[in-house]
């Protein structure tokens, strides 16, 4: 597990721990590191909700689907972020999203009870660990109130503007990346894929933005809608 270090010690759960704590650490929480192909499910809805998962390499969407199959990206989450905390804390029996890797991902999955449940071989670490889950539990909140801030918005193109102004206000520059492609994105934002790409071209004639694929240029500000 070597490997996987670097990026846990930038990972908010362990905030605060020592890199050369680590190891005892993850034997403690009985941490296991497992490896998922693009598109391959890590946790499918009515799964047992027990694990909390943090991304060591590549990416996963929690996502939401319908009972005639219609998807919602609820999040996205990155390498040294964690996911399934929300359900696993509630104590809800069965998950109701499901958690699919983006690319091919490297994922470490922790039981929760191990987090909160101090032991003789690593106490000490046990209520920083509690600290820091319940920041991120509180930051995951104001980031759900955010997405709902984009996709309750009127028209495509303010849901675009949303979206992508908080982005590039998140990484502080007029370019970026997304971690989506189109299909993804228009599930993020709950609109028709093909009317989201025509948007999109609107938008790039009206010189609000530029973009390459996932790579986006917002070049002015701008009140306009339609």
């Amino acid at each position: 597990m070597k490997n996987i270090f670097e990026i846990l010690k930038n990972c908010p759960l362990f905030s605060g721990i020592a890199e050369t704590d680590l190891s005892a650490l993850l034997a403690c929480l009985n941490a296991k590191q497992i490896g998922f192909e693009k598109n391959d499910f890590v946790y499918l809805a009515d799964d047992t909700a027990a694990k909390v998962g943090i991304v060591i390499e590549g990416g996963v969407n929690i996502i939401q689907e319908d009972y005639w199959g219609n998807r919602m990206i609820l999040s996205h989450v990155e390498p040294g972020e964690l996911f399934g905390e929300v359900f696993a804390c509630a104590g809800v029996p069965k998950l109701p999203v499901s958690v699919v890797a983006a690319v091919r991902s490297e994922i470490l999955l922790i039981d929760v009870a191990r987090i909160v449940t101090t032991c003789s071989s690593a106490s000490e670490f046990h209520s920083g660990m509690i600290r820091n889950l319940m920041r991120i539990l509180a930051r995951n909140n104001l980031a759900m109130i955010q997405k709902m801030e984009h996709i309750t918005r009127r028209s495509t193109r303010e849901k675009l503007l949303s979206y992508l102004s908080a982005r590039a206000k998140e990484l502080g520059n007029s370019k970026f990346d997304i971690p989506f492609n189109r299909q993804e994105m228009a599930d993020y934002l709950a609109v028709d894929r093909s009317a989201m790409s025509a948007e999109l071209s609107k938008m790039r004639d009206d010189g609000l933005l530029t973009y390459d694929r996932n790579h986006f240029n917002l070049t002015q500000k701008s009140n306009s809608e339609s």
